[in-house]
């Protein structure tokens, strides 16, 4: 009954929060990329401290069972600078099979996770390899391999977790240098299991927050990965990427249903470390502030939040609303 009433609760404040006009609104003509640089499936997205966006895509690349063998020959990495839009590097050309995950460290490392390789990478920003871990094109269960690994989320120690994934529906911690610590998961609705962890990110507490999207909640734990809490109803829909800003704050992109083309629900929420709702914004469509299907999320430096729509395969940028002034304040 206690959980009963607490979803009574969320939703009260969803409907709430629904009504009410959104804090954040559309940058149009975001980003400016040169003539014939087109990013294809936008599958991931961060930014680092410099405030550049790099975008994990793959570029002509579709997804087929099996996967191709062969690397894409472009660069399915660019980088973007987040204030004026334009592209300023752009790598990975010939090194990656089916591109998902992208994040980026307190060091500007750059993580990725492809799926058709069963890899998880460690790069500069520049694009030098500095760790690999999985087996190239095998995967598994034991502790040095991945099978459909989806994303990956750094401590500031450097330790790590991945989200793996697809198949393995479980979520492993490795230290900084690369060694299995631990793991937690398996396939299930109860808490503490998954029925796809597809985006993954920690807080400022160490808490590490999971999307588990075909169980279309939210599900949180502490460091050791014990079960903390879950967040789930029309707020969260089916999550399928996460970000923390600097005051904790929670940004979670619904996807929506694609593959039963349901994606109407595409949006973003903003929730408070407790999993209250504080705005919601961006709706499904090709439009200014509207995205396909939102694959991932990340919010930069200054606050912006970036939205890498996969099924319009662009990039869409939100900005936080100038504070409205009262009359005769």
């Amino acid at each position: 009954m206690k959980t009963r009433n607490r979803f009574l609760v969320l939703g009260c404040l969803v409907s709430s929060w629904a009504a009410a006009e959104p804090s954040h609104e559309a940058v149009p003509g975001w980003p400016t990329l040169p003539e014939g640089h087109a990013l294809g499936l936008c599958s991931s997205i961060g930014v680092d401290s410099h405030n550049r966006v790099f975008v994990f895509h793959r570029c002509g690349r579709q997804w087929t069972n099996p996967f191709p063998e062969e690397p894409i020959a472009e660069a399915t990495v660019s980088v973007i600078d987040g204030a004026t839009g334009r592209l300023v590097a752009s790598w990975g050309a010939g090194q990656f099979v089916m591109p998902h995950g992208l994040s980026i460290d307190r060091e500007d490392h750059v993580w990725l996770t492809d799926l058709g390789l069963q890899q998880v990478f460690k790069f500069t920003p520049e694009g030098r390899l500095l760790m690999a871990l999985g087996e190239r094109a095998h995967p598994g269960s034991d502790h040095g391999h991945f099978n459909l690994p989806t994303d990956v989320a750094v401590l500031p120690d450097g330790s790590f977790y991945v989200s793996d994934g697809y198949r393995n529906t479980r979520v492993v911690k490795f230290s900084a240098t690369g060694e299995y610590q631990f793991e937690w998961g398996g396939k299930g609705a109860e808490p503490g299991h998954f029925k796809l962890p597809h985006g993954i990110a920690v807080d400022s507490r160490g808490r590490v927050l999971v999307c588990d999207r075909e169980n279309a909640r939210m599900q949180v734990f502490d460091s050791g990965g014990r079960f903390l809490d879950q967040w789930q109803g029309p707020h969260i829909g089916r999550p399928y990427g996460v970000a923390v800003d600097a005051n904790d704050h929670v940004f979670v992109v619904d996807g929506g249903e694609p593959s039963l083309r349901r994606t109407q629900r595409s949006k973003v929420t903003e929730l408070d470390a407790t999993g209250q709702v504080l705005d919601t914004f961006g709706s499904h469509g090709g439009g200014p502030g509207q995205f396909k299907v939102g694959h991932d999320v990340a919010v930069g430096p200054d606050g912006a939040v970036y939205v890498a729509d996969s099924g319009g395969k662009r990039v869409v940028k939100f900005v936080r609303k100038p504070a409205v002034k009262q009359a005769g304040r």
